[in-house]
């Protein structure tokens, strides 16, 4: 089956010399295979006509169209946003008293499925034509209690036999309550007003807020109006009112963004909690939480803004490990070239002749909260990662070396040529990609080495022609990393590079920058969250601790081993890892692995065990 999808929001007919229909050999043959539309002048492509020669795709000058083959057993996706649009083949199954995990790069269809099984969307098995306009702009039109009941017996018939039919069946009676944590919670204060228990109280259908206060650390911020919330908290809030609503399906979409490795593997401890008696999927990007709260799990995999298709449920280290291969062996399929392994890097050994930077011991005041970072020294050809909890000065730490704040006591030496990438990126940039990255990398830009090892991993090339300020979050973030390495610089700080990427993302992005540091024998310094980036990045680690918005304390730079045990020691979770793979897994609270290993003193494994 061949299928053709448009990306609308890249077309831009103005600049356009329409060669996707001019070298068409079907349209040169008289047949209708790219129609432009007389109204915005975009291309219609016949589907049934189009011979896959893919021509027009290579002749598209902004990358906007997509020439897909499928197998013909996915002849008809269970939704389609329009004419040569987004498809999604099959839908995850929701278990009782369990958590499903759903695991995908971005653009595939993970928040669609989740939409379509809380009843946000209603499929349309493929049939679009009630359900968009000509060009593929969805827009759910109201229709009527009974028009909806007759679409929901259409998808019951659909799904005869399996376990969505009653899934389904109950939704479209009313018998099914659903309850969804949505996926961009900083839009939270835009739609609802008040101060934090003001809203918590409101959906407090279950009398559980005063205890998930305390246990999610948010009884300092009672009393504060949602416009004054950090994305941590304004995540907190939004996992918090999903959870103290009465429901029996739960939804979270990315729960532990904007959270710091304590409060992801709290909020995970909670939302395993729920699932006692009530059914809860999870979509997240972070394979330490996914592993830690999920009972099974199931891939999409596809091509992002095309088409995304829904695996077979699987057991959570299968199916992340499968996820990490790239290859689904019961389907026999391959949606990645290249398997990720997380090999076990043995310690570098320095000597003072390798030092690149050294720090003496630092403070830095504020009105409401002080830092005091203790001594240390980086070394060439290195990574050092930052972990610790949000709010105990990781990011003022970065901006003293960077120079953007000058420290209260101890001095700080400038010689080195730093690029730093900070945590909020602004959107200020007035040009293309291309043109914020020349500005940086100048003629390097077009030299085969840039390509292969910045634009490709990261996901550029097709961007290069789109303008700064239109970019998604994810889009930013790349080119934000993109930007910092390729400044010709002597130390590299990068704050939280994996905010807003897929898990292939991430692991391309640390791969880059080891890679770059590796092969420069410069050094970087990134702060991060994500247990499963800091394990697959870093040589050390610098440990951060104290009391959130009151007091921060930094270690020395430390071995990975050292490093790791001291923090994980303090957040009380220990780390195992996989015999097939070699990445971190978190072990379930008081397992015997975990009793095991905390008797030992040993909260994180260096080793394959």
């Amino acid at each position: 089956m061949r299928i053709a999808v448009v990306e609308y929001d890249k077309c831009k007919p103005k600049k356009c010399s329409y060669e996707c229909q001019t070298f068409c050999p079907g349209v040169r043959m008289g047949e209708e295979t790219v129609v432009i539309s007389d109204d915005n002048k975009k291309p219609i492509i016949s589907e049934t006509l189009c011979s896959g020669c893919g021509i027009c795709v290579h002749k598209c000058p902004f990358g906007a169209i997509h020439i897909i083959n499928l197998p013909e057993e996915l002849e008809e996706p269970v939704h389609q946003f329009g004419p040569n649009s987004f498809r999604l083949y099959r839908l995850p199954v929701p278990k009782e008293n369990s958590v499903l995990g759903i695991i995908g790069p971005n653009g595939v269809g993970k928040t669609t499925a989740i939409k379509i099984l809380s009843g946000e969307i209603v499929p349309n098995l493929g049939n679009y034509d009630e359900f968009s306009s000509l060009l593929g702009t969805f827009s759910q039109h109201t229709i009527s209690r009974g028009e909806r009941a007759r679409q929901y017996d259409i998808i019951a018939r659909y799904f005869r036999g399996s376990e969505l039919q009653p899934y389904f069946e109950k939704l479209q009676e009313g018998e099914l309550k659903v309850v969804s944590k949505p996926q961009y919670v900083d839009k939270i204060p835009k739609v609802v007003s008040g101060t934090v228990e003001e809203v918590i109280n409101k959906v407090d259908e279950r009398n559980m807020a005063d205890g998930l206060f305390d246990e999610f650390g948010m009884e300092e911020v009672r009393e504060r109006t949602l416009e004054d919330l950090s994305g941590g908290e304004l995540q907190r809030l939004a996992i918090m009112a999903a959870i103290v609503r009465d429901a029996d399906v739960y939804y979270f979409d990315e729960p532990s963004s904007y959270l710091d490795i304590y409060q992801r593997l709290n909020v995970a401890r909670v939302i395993r909690r729920l699932s006692k008696d009530k059914t809860v999927i999870v979509i997240e990007h972070d394979l330490a939480v996914l592993d830690y709260l999920s009972d099974h799990v199931h891939l999409i995999y596809g091509r992002p803004a095309v088409y995304g298709i829904v695996s077979s449920p699987m057991g959570v280290r299968v199916g992340i490990n499968t996820y990490l291969q790239g290859f689904l062996k019961d389907e026999n399929v391959r949606f990645r070239n290249e398997e990720i392994k997380f090999t076990y890097k043995s310690p570098k050994e320095w000597s003072s002749e390798d030092v690149l930077f050294a720090y003496p011991e630092l403070t830095k005041d504020f009105s409401t909260f002080s830092l005091s970072v203790s001594p240390g020294e980086v070394y060439k050809g290195e990574v050092v990662s930052i972990v610790g909890p949000n709010a105990t000065g990781k990011s003022t730490f970065v901006k003293m070396i960077a120079g953007v704040e000058e420290p209260t006591s101890g001095d700080l030496s400038r010689e080195l040529e730093v690029s730093y990438k900070p945590q909020y990126i602004k959107r200020d940039f007035d040009g293309t990609v291309r043109e914020l990255l020349f500005a940086v990398a100048k003629s390097t830009l077009y030299e085969s080495w840039y390509k292969t090892e910045i634009l490709s991993p990261l996901q550029l090339t097709m961007l290069l022609d789109n303008r700064v300020d239109e970019l998604s979050g994810g889009e930013l973030q790349r080119t934000a990393i993109a930007a910092c390495l390729s400044k010709k610089a002597d130390l590299y700080l990068l704050d939280e590079p994996s905010a807003y990427l897929d898990v292939e993302q991430r692991l391309a992005m640390a791969k880059t920058i080891r890679r770059r540091m590796e092969n420069e024998d410069t050094t970087a310094i990134v702060v991060e969250h994500d247990l499963v980036t800091t394990d697959y990045i870093s040589d050390r680690t610098i440990v951060f601790s104290g009391t959130p918005s009151v007091d921060g304390c930094a270690s020395s730079p430390m071995m990975m081993r050292t490093g790791m045990n001291d923090f994980l020691s303090r957040i009380d979770i220990t780390f195992r890892r996989d015999s097939e793979n070699g990445r971190p897994r978190a072990n379930k609270r008081d397992s015997q692995l975990d009793r095991k290993q905390k008797d030992m003193g040993e909260y994180y494994y260096s080793q394959v065990k």
